[in-house]
């Protein structure tokens, strides 16, 4: 087998392991984003380096609801500094401050996601989520967290302190494909497996709010005749999302 077919290998297991293991956490996801919606709530989601990834996979796409907005720090991603990213979301007392730049409320979804679950900026953002009522929800690597010593001083990683946590089954270091004769393993599952849990709960949440009697609205494909319904949506919220 070479490496490609073991790398392709490895993310078929980690979706098929999600699949039969964090399935009624999904559904549990996907209704309190149903209620959300169904009461005008938001859906927000936040990642520091590769996991700020997932917070982007909410945002205005084909398929994907109008109601979601990512959190963006430019200090915690990696297209300018990602050197001092890696330290920045270690920095205590960050979260909230970025937080404060969205019109978050109580009763709105919070997605918190990260790997490693152990950095500090990750895991004040979902205690400052809760602490403004918002239903928080991990995802995390709990093979590598829980190999790994929190870097918080309250001793919490990330799995501590959301309301629910969604496990990417990945493995203690994220890269997981060996090659013959070269020392150190490659190809990370993670960014794959956390888009495919960040929409199931999206279409879990869609799914619950129709049976709620709501009709969410989602973007259509701009490269289609998507324009003038997306129009209508964005003349709607522009002034509610930050980055539209």
């Amino acid at each position: 087998m070479s490496a490609s077919e073991e790398f392709y290998e490895t993310v078929l297991t980690h979706f098929q392991r999600i699949r039969s293991t964090q399935w009624s956490k999904i559904q549990l996801a996907g209704d309190w984003l149903g209620q959300s919606l169904a009461n005008q709530g938001w859906l927000y989601a936040f990642g520091t380096g590769h996991s700020h990834l997932l917070a982007e996979e909410i945002f205005y796409r084909a398929g994907g609801l109008a109601r979601a907005t990512p959190i963006l720090d430019p200090r915690l991603m990696l297209h300018e500094e990602a050197i001092q990213a890696t330290y920045n979301e270690r920095e205590s007392g960050y979260a909230s401050t970025v937080l404060d730049r969205y019109p978050v409320k109580a009763g709105d979804v919070l997605i918190v996601a990260s790997n490693s679950g152990r950095n500090a900026v990750p895991i004040e953002m979902a205690v400052a989520g809760r602490e403004r009522g918002m239903k928080v929800i991990a995802i995390t690597n709990l093979n590598h967290s829980l190999a790994w010593p929190t870097r918080h001083a309250s001793g919490k990683r990330l799995s501590d302190a959301a309301d629910l946590v969604l496990d990417t089954c990945g493995i203690e270091g994220d890269a997981a494909t060996r090659l013959a004769s070269f020392p150190y393993p490659v190809g990370s599952p993670s960014t794959a497996t956390g888009a495919l849990l960040i929409n199931l709960i999206i279409v879990a949440g869609i799914e619950s709010a129709v049976r709620l009697g709501h009709q969410p609205e989602v973007f259509i494909s701009s490269n289609t005749n998507g324009d003038d319904h997306n129009d209508l949506l964005l003349q709607q919220y522009r002034s509610l999302n930050p980055h539209l």
